[in-house]
């Protein structure tokens, strides 16, 4: 039998964890033919997460357990979670059910086709404002843009992935870490699957706008130099103007004997090349910050106990 991991990273989800694990267990009693283990990455919980989780581990046959020193934040818990898969395959799903598992039979079934990344695609965003399904949108769209490899729009980190997928997530070691990103770098046969996406089963959202983006800023810097280039050729194109601009006041000094404009003109000029300047120092600021914490070379994140299944059902 193939052995299927569900990888779970979590985060203060004590609320959830219940539900969660019987939503698992009612659909991978309709799956037979296949062996499953639940891989929960405990991501630096302050609630009684872990705790939970040890008593699943216990009691249940098919739940692992990762527990990380600390909160490092989704990205390292996934990386953590690919460096300890057992199985075949491994589908990634929050543990806030917004990604519903009833859809895992579906990813099942197109991976046996020979899809080796089956990715759900949201059709709808229920319980989101209409600002952060606006601006999420939007950013797909840029990044789309911008980036050398396709992208897929509006999907998450829901999705199956054959052990191939795996196996070249685990050797990208980058500390700032996108791995959205990263499921569009590696390539390999793709499938996409639409559905509507739930409202958070219990607990709160652990994002807020600023985490989204950082995150945003995360994912574009990682993917494409583009901003590198705007800010080259934005001072091209200034500097262009500004030369041009040089000539017609002395044109127009000698000719016509009209005298340089003063005060408000030259302090809307400065104001406004000091403005483009600190804008192009900030786009090489994340790249620079980029390069810094890549030269440190730590670990991306460490392990504090790893609780194995004690028998994968």
């Amino acid at each position: 039998m193939k052995l299927i991991t569900i990888l779970i990273p979590a985060y203060n989800e004590e609320e959830v964890l219940p539900l969660l694990i019987q939503r698992l267990d009612e659909v991978t009693a309709t799956l037979p033919t296949y062996s499953f283990e639940y891989l929960f990455i405990n991501d630096g919980s302050k609630d009684r997460t872990f705790e939970l989780l040890c008593e699943f581990n216990a009691a249940h046959p098919s739940v692992s357990v990762v527990n990380l020193s600390r909160n490092f934040g989704k990205e390292a818990a996934m990386l953590a979670g690919f460096d300890y898969i057992k199985g075949d395959a491994v589908v990634i799903i929050d543990a806030d059910l917004q990604d519903p598992p009833e859809l895992i039979p579906d990813m099942l079934a197109y991976w046996e086709e020979g899809y080796e990344d089956v990715f759900a695609k949201r059709k709808s965003r229920d319980g989101e404002t209409f600002f952060k399904k606006w601006s999420s949108g939007r950013y797909y769209r840029i990044l789309e843009k911008l980036s050398d490899v396709p992208v897929q729009r509006d999907t998450g980190d829901f999705r199956l992935l054959d052990r191939k997928c795996i196996t070249a997530l685990q050797s990208l070691r980058e500390s700032k870490r996108y791995t959205k990103g990263m499921f569009s770098w590696i390539g390999f046969r793709k499938k996409e699957i639409l559905f509507d996406r739930d409202a958070r089963a219990a607990g709160d959202t652990k994002w807020n706008y600023l985490k989204l983006f950082n995150l945003a800023l995360d994912g574009i810097t990682s993917a494409t130099i583009a901003p590198l280039r705007f800010a080259s050729w934005s001072g091209i194109g200034i500097s262009i103007l500004a030369f041009l601009y040089i000539i017609f006041i002395v044109v127009r000094t000698i000719l016509y004997g009209e005298p340089v404009a003063g005060y408000p003109s030259m302090m809307a000029v400065i104001l406004f090349l000091g403005g483009v300047q600190l804008l192009s120092l900030g786009i090489i600021g994340e790249y620079l910050g980029k390069i810094f914490f890549e030269t440190k070379k730590r670990p991306v994140y460490f392990l504090d106990v790893y609780l194995p299944a004690n028998r994968v059902k």
